[in-house]
This record gives C-alpha cells, structure tokens and sequence, in this order.
C-alpha cells in the first residue's frame, strides 16, 4: 500500500471539501419528498372526522390538494395539517 503525505494545508482543504460534501447530501436527504407519510381516503376521514362525501367536496372545490393513480386517492399530511392550521379559531 502506497501512503502519500498531504501538507497541513492540503489536508485542510480537503477535509473542507469533505464536509461541504456531506453538507450538501444531507440537504438531499431532507428534500426526498417521498419521505413524507402520504395518506389514503380513509386516513383523512378519520382525522379530520368527515364523510367521504365531504372529503370529495374537498377534492372537487379545490379545498385539499390529491394525488391518484388509478382509483386510488392520496393526501399529503402536510397539506392536512395545513388546512386545520388555516382553519384554527382562538376563542381568547
């Protein structure tokens, strides 16, 4: 095995790259949008406590934003907790 030797400098500007690396997978990893839990019809209905009929008013007034494939309707949680956040009343 070959060892090399990097001045003070050298390995300086290396560990410098290294951690601008690793800076910027990290800022990858936390934008993967797949990451986030996608809910189903049946999920919604339970927390925000509606009828499917309601949840389709939603989806045909524009109110929740959807996702389908095929027959099969998904919710992003985040937009679920927007909407009870845009929907909060503070009786104080």
């Amino acid at each position: 095995m070959e060892r090399l030797i990097l001045s003070e400098v050298d390995y300086k500007e290396l560990q410098s790259k290294l951690e601008k690396i690793t800076s910027q997978l990290d800022k990858l990893g936390k934008q993967n949008h797949l990451s986030e839990k996608w809910l189903d019809n049946q999920d919604v209905c339970i927390i925000l406590k509606i009828s499917t009929r309601t949840l389709q008013n939603y989806r045909d007034k524009g109110i929740l934003p959807f996702s389908q494939i095929s027959n099969k309707i998904y919710y992003k949680a985040s937009d679920i907790e927007k909407h009870l956040e845009d929907n909060y009343i503070r009786i104080w």
